[in-house]
Parts: C-alpha cells; sequence; structure tokens
C-alpha cells in the first residue's frame, strides 16, 4: 500500500524582498512570493501565462536565504502545500483562506551578497566586497550555515 504524497517544486523568480520575522516562540520566519512563467502555442500564437506562488520558509533557512536573496532573484523551491484559515477580524462569519508552499529545500540559481546600508558598500559574513549576483547552484542546508 502507499502513502499519500504531498510535494511542489517551482522554479522562478521572488517577487519582492524579504523580510524575516520572529514569532513568538523565537522561531525565525521569512514568507514571500515566487512567479513562475509559462509559454504556451494557441491556435499558431504564442501567449505568456505567468502563475504567483506563497512561499513560507522557517528556521535556520528562513535566516540564511534573507541575507542571500531579494527581489528578482532566481530560486528552486521544494515543500508541500498547505491551506491555513482565519476569520476575517472586518467581516463577521467571513473566513479566509491561503494556500503556501512550505519549503524544505533551497536551491540559489542566483545570489544577492549582502545588503546594502545608508550608500555603503554591502558586504557578506565580514568580507569588504561590493554585492554582486552570480550563477550559483547552492543548496541552503540549515545545519551548514554560521548562525
Amino acid at each position: 500500500m502507499f502513502g499519500d504524497l504531498n510535494r511542489v517544486e517551482l522554479l522562478g523568480n521572488i517577487t519582492s524582498d524579504l523580510n524575516m520575522r520572529t514569532i513568538t516562540n523565537g522561531t525565525n520566519v521569512v514568507s514571500f512570493g515566487i512567479a513562475t512563467n509559462r509559454r504556451y502555442k494557441q491556435n499558431d500564437e504564442w501567449k505568456d501565462q505567468t502563475d504567483f506562488h506563497n512561499v513560507v520558509v522557517w528556521g535556520k533557512q528562513a535566516e540564511g536565504l534573507s541575507t542571500r536573496a531579494r527581489k528578482g532573484t532566481r530560486l528552486f523551491v521544494s515543500g508541500r502545500l498547505t491551506t491555513r484559515s482565519w476569520d476575517d477580524p472586518n467581516t463577521p462569519g467571513k473566513k479566509n483562506y491561503k494556500t503556501e508552499v512550505v519549503a524544505d529545500q533551497l536551491i540559489l540559481i542566483d545570489r544577492f551578497e549582502g545588503k546594502k546600508e545608508s550608500g555603503a558598500p554591502s558586504s557578506f559574513k565580514g568580507e569588504d566586497k561590493p554585492a554582486k549576483e552570480e550563477a550559483s547552484d547552492e543548496v541552503i542546508d540549515p545545519n551548514d550555515l554560521p548562525f
């Protein structure tokens, strides 16, 4: 007998800069959008379609990703789908739903090195080098991060 499978894999671009937050138990979390593009032919004409997906990254992976990625970074995300719900505070009786990918593996296709602050050159891990994007197949493993 086979068990169930809940698996999602996406390759796309991050749609906004990442903001890490810490929840009440001290765990870090980053939520962001990723856009995936599809090109298909319809009646001898090429069409482009973009889909937007919500992604959540927890713990050490959230910390590492927040320093290595920004809007536009190309990223491979692997994880599971989950849907959460909450009552709308402005409309009694209305329930809101959000489906998200909870990531367990991330591969940066390109990377942003550090964050620019007040016009100073960006640095990463104490190095004095300017921020740049470079091709990378880096897998962020939370056990390998220096945090």
